[in-house]
């Protein structure tokens, strides 16, 4: 229930950032309500499998450089992830591809920066809802 719950809290995040970034460089209601429909969904898609396949590198690393550097790579890449998606999104939905080209900078920034967060808070609520959090106060 709790990961279907935070799952959901991901999408409307997503959206948010999607929402705000394409009324700030569209001025439309309407492209800004379509950016939010495709384009945390299409995240949201793809992310676990993305997760999946850094985690399975991590996990074959053999020394702690390795996994530090590999983690490094799993952001870049996650970063990257945003920008194709942000970029095609807009691109398709205004036919320009500078409106593309400035989603694309713009919005895996703010989800590189706002999406750890919301994790960091979903981890602490999952954690005080288990019984053992519940026991040492947190």
């Amino acid at each position: 229930m709790i990961t279907a719950a935070k799952r959901l809290s991901q999408v409307l995040t997503h959206m948010g950032i999607a929402y705000a970034l394409a009324y700030t460089v569209t001025g439309s209601a309407v492209f800004s309500g379509l950016a939010v429909i495709a384009e945390p969904i299409i995240n949201v898609l793809l992310l676990p499998f993305h997760e999946a396949a850094w985690a399975k590198r991590r996990r074959m690393a053999r020394d702690d450089k390795t996994r530090t550097m590999l983690v490094a790579g799993e952001k870049l890449s996650q970063t990257f992830l945003h920008a194709g998606v942000a970029f095609s999104v807009m691109y398709v939905t205004t036919g320009s591809w500078a409106i593309g080209g400035v989603a694309a900078v713009l919005e895996p920034i703010c989800n590189v920066l706002i999406l750890p967060l919301h994790d960091r808070l979903w981890d602490n609520l999952e954690h005080a809802a288990t019984p053992a959090g519940r026991l040492h106060g947190a």
